[in-house]
């Protein structure tokens, strides 16, 4: 890591000040990248621990108090960000305990600010070129695709700390990158075949790390959690989450006894109904796909919920059909309503406003996941919310699956906190959501079930951030609510909401409110 990096950031107690303290933050954070590889050693993670001591000092230099509650946010996200880097070198060090970190390629673009799970810099994400690859792309692919084997090479000498569970989901997520580059490559051999190469040469790297994964696991010991006492830690310093293990557990088991007594009495009010019946063909699932999101932009601006500008699209698009018995949660949902995950898609509206975000903070995803309990707690929230709003009046039966998706995220939450604490194995995690799940929508063999828990295994709360963000907005929407009486309108909530950017619910709260209480609860939290 170059020293250089830490030794300019001086500091003054304007906003301007904090503003620059960040930009410098960023690059510092960065890596040192060589040939393409970005550089985690022992050596360069050491010397970047031993600069963050300054780096809080610094900002700690920067006297806020009395500056205007929105650039006091800023400066709570800045902190929040260093704390999040801190708390990888002193727990989570993925550089040495987790090889999902170790991601090479990346085929699909995230629904959210950034992807979920912990990468290295500078990823190979495929979805942001078109084919066949332009002069500028070649050479990213070129360099990228060349570096993988060494990335992996640095990868087995970096990784040196036993986290089982989290070697075993990654010797499956390596299994998928291999097919990706294998397929990458074929796509490749026409236009570009010295890429073609190259990213079969990266496929054997590939191959070779799963092997040396599933070699080095034997004998590994399987709990891979960081335990109560930094889940707390986590979530009060670096996600801002007023909400520690023992309270995110008792409301999200509240929250899943809600759902599933109201998935009852909906089955009972809808029992004359004809169940819904998954798509049967590819042409029907296209069909109900392209009609549902029709429904769901026009509902958006027939009944006024928030502000939806001309360039904000939602894609209708579906490729590929599944066969019944290859179904797996969502995609029981989507080939029966896909309105219901159409809701969910105002994660993608958000995207394309971002992509228009010019703040000098706030633009951009902000790091270490901080975002996660608003992103993923409003795109949950927002499928009960328009149910409310009248979305399914025509849907009845679709009104079920709001409650079956609400359960299961309050589920996995459950499974993802208790393999935590270390309650649960990951094969009792799954069996948990296995049998809890209604309708049978998860099965054991459920690929999709063990990639959410490497996710949660990675990111400490990110599981349980659907639940508890959905509450977070709840309780927001009710403070303004109460606080405008007549005069609150919702288009305006979400409109004055969504201009607050992709940021800590618990912040987003103090701006729109002035209450502070979430943020002296956080601030008490710390101290003790």
């Amino acid at each position: 890591m170059d020293n250089d990096k830490s030794e300019t950031m001086s500091t003054g107690n304007k906003y301007e000040d904090l503003v620059g303290f960040f930009k410098k933050w960023r690059e510092f954070q960065k890596p040192n990248v060589v040939n393409g590889v970005p550089d985690y050693t022992v050596q360069a993670m050491a010397e970047q621990k031993r600069l963050i001591p300054k780096l809080k000092r610094d900002l700690s230099a920067i006297d806020c108090s009395s500056w205007p509650i929105p650039q006091q946010v800023d400066y709570e996200i800045v902190r929040a960000e260093i704390n999040g880097l801190e708390f990888d070198h002193r727990i989570l060090k993925p550089w040495v305990r987790n090889p999902i970190f170790y991601a090479v390629i990346q085929m699909e673009e995230p629904d959210v600010p950034a992807r979920e799970a912990p990468e290295i810099y500078g990823v190979l994400n495929v979805f942001e070129s078109s084919f066949p690859l332009n002069e500028k792309d070649q050479a990213i692919f070129k360099g990228k695709l060349a570096a993988i084997p060494d990335i992996l090479l640095q990868a087995k000498q970096n990784l040196i700390e036993e986290a089982g569970d989290l070697w075993l989901l990654a010797n499956q997520k390596k299994k998928r990158e291999s097919a990706n580059l294998a397929n990458l490559a074929g796509q490749l051999d026409a236009s570009s075949p010295d890429l073609a190469d190259l990213a079969r040469r990266a496929q054997v790297a590939v191959d070779d790390f799963a092997v040396w994964l599933e070699q080095k696991r034997k004998g590994m010991k399987a709990f891979s959690g960081i335990g109560v006492a930094e889940f707390d830690r986590n979530m009060k310093e670096v996600h801002l989450v007023p909400y520690g293990w023992k309270e995110q557990v008792e409301l999200i088991e509240r929250e899943l006894e809600r759902s599933l007594a109201s998935l009852a009495l909906e089955e009972h009010r809808n029992r004359r109904l004809p169940a819904l019946k998954a798509a049967g063909s590819l042409e029907e699932i296209q069909d109900r796909r392209k009609k549902s999101v029709a429904e769901f932009m026009s509902f958006l601006q027939n009944e006024g919920i928030f502000t939806v500008p001309d360039y904000m699209q939602l894609s209708d698009e579906v490729r590929v059909f599944i066969p019944p018995e290859q179904l797996d949660f969502f995609t029981h949902v989507m080939y029966r309503d896909p309105l219901v995950l159409g809701c969910h898609g105002v994660h993608w509206l958000e995207k394309q406003r971002e992509k228009r975000n010019t703040h000098s903070i706030r633009s951009g995803a902000l790091l270490y996941k901080i975002w996660d309990s608003r992103a993923e707690g409003l795109a949950t929230a927002f499928e009960e919310l328009m149910m409310q709003a009248g979305i399914f009046e025509e849907h009845p039966r679709a009104k079920e699956l709001v409650y079956i998706m609400l359960a299961f995220r309050a589920i996995r939450a459950i499974g993802g906190l208790k393999l935590h604490s270390g309650e649960f194995t990951l094969e009792e995690a799954i069996t948990y959501a296995v049998e809890k799940t209604p309708r049978g929508y998860i099965q054991p063999n459920s690929n999709m079930i063990l990639q959410d828990y490497a996710l949660y295994l990675s990111e400490p709360g990110y599981g349980s951030s659907y639940v508890i963000g959905k509450l977070q907005l709840d309780r927001l929407i009710a403070d303004r609510a109460t606080q405008l009486g007549e005069r609150f309108q919702l288009k305006d909530f979400f409109d004055d909401y969504f201009a607050r950017g992709v940021i800590p619910a618990s912040l987003i709260r103090w701006e729109m409110t002035a209450l502070d209480d979430e943020i002296q609860k956080l601030r008490k939290w710390r101290v003790e």
